[in-house]
């Protein structure tokens, strides 16, 4: 067996938890014997309330010490929650031991603010809550933090961004542990609705041009993205938004924070990393996403990308 060590403590998120370990809780339904078994910690043992009120029963960091450990993974919470069990002389004590005996240890979203107190992330890359970016990386200097990643692997230490991206690092965990097959019949089952690995960003650009509950551009952002082929200057947008190109250009910084040429040139090198890893050809994927010839489409991708898409390619193919 294969034993998973949520670390919880009071006001944690209860998703950071029950995400992934439904994950591996769905994979055993794949397998003829069972591989994952879950254990849910906190730093004194007994019932712990998350923040959305739920309640667990857990052991303590104490009694884990004498099994054996294949992941411990610490769930995340809001800053008023986080800063007790950061001051707390139990996870301090036994944490770090518990890391050290896993085959791999790490976080989901704030969790890694922990990890990072107790000197588990120096020197490494990690990721976590797009919220934590900025805080994480000024107040621990030795940390390399990836704004744009839903998960980061260094080694035995991975780390996922906010929320739900513990899901997405759990089925690479389980593509790692078992298969991809395998991974994907979970992810299935868990009805998602497409299975993200780590390099995709936090937001896509729907969801970032979204984040103003005003955005009058909701419609021409879902067409953009339903028509990357075709041609998407400032005039046939405008034109479609019914603005001038002046006012649309004007209005659409204002809604997504992007002009529009960076808008549509994001989501069209976005849909290119996706068919990059179907393993299309680089000639294939620049027609797809509307950035004819491959010559033009590679530039852009490794200019924006620091990698030649052949090679992101052979990277991520397997997947």
């Amino acid at each position: 067996m294969h034993h998973v060590v949520f670390v919880i403590y009071p006001g944690f998120e209860l998703l950071d938890m029950s995400g992934p370990a439904s994950v591996f809780t769905s994979a055993n339904r794949s397998l003829e014997l069972p591989f994952y078994a879950t254990d849910l910690v906190s730093p004194v043992g007994g019932p712990v309330m998350s923040s959305s009120g739920v309640v667990v029963d857990t052991q303590s960091l104490a009694e884990l010490t004498r099994k054996t450990i294949g992941t411990v993974l610490v769930a995340g919470a809001e800053r008023e929650h986080l800063l007790p069990v950061l001051a707390d002389p139990a996870c301090a004590a036994w944490l770090p031991k518990l890391a050290g005996k896993a085959q791999r240890f790490g976080s989901v979203c704030s969790g890694a603010i922990l990890l990072a107190r107790l000197g588990l992330l120096d020197g490494r890359r990690v990721a976590t809550h797009w919220d934590a970016c900025a805080p994480l990386a000024a107040a621990f200097a030795s940390v390399t933090v990836d704004p744009d990643a839903l998960y980061v692997v260094d080694g035995r230490l991975w780390t996922s961004a906010g929320v739900t991206t513990g899901i997405d690092m759990a089925l690479a965990m389980v593509a790692q542990d078992l298969s991809a097959d395998i991974a994907g019949e979970v992810a299935k089952r868990l009805v998602l609705y497409a299975r993200r690995p780590g390099y995709q960003s936090q937001f896509s650009p729907l969801l970032q041009a979204q984040l103003k509950a005003d955005s009058p551009f909701a419609d021409l952002i879902a067409w953009i993205l339903a028509n990357l082929s075709s041609r998407l200057d400032v005039s046939r947008l405008a034109a479609r938004a019914g603005l001038s190109e002046r006012t649309f250009h004007r209005k659409f910084v204002a809604a997504t924070g992007q002009t529009p040429a960076r808008f549509v040139e994001t989501a069209r090198l976005d849909a290119a990393r996706m068919l990059l890893c179907r393993g299309l050809s680089l000639k294939s994927v620049a027609t797809e996403v509307g950035l004819s010839p491959a010559t033009r489409f590679c530039e852009a991708f490794e200019r924006r990308f620091g990698i030649a898409p052949r090679l992101f390619r052979e990277m991520h193919t397997a997947f």
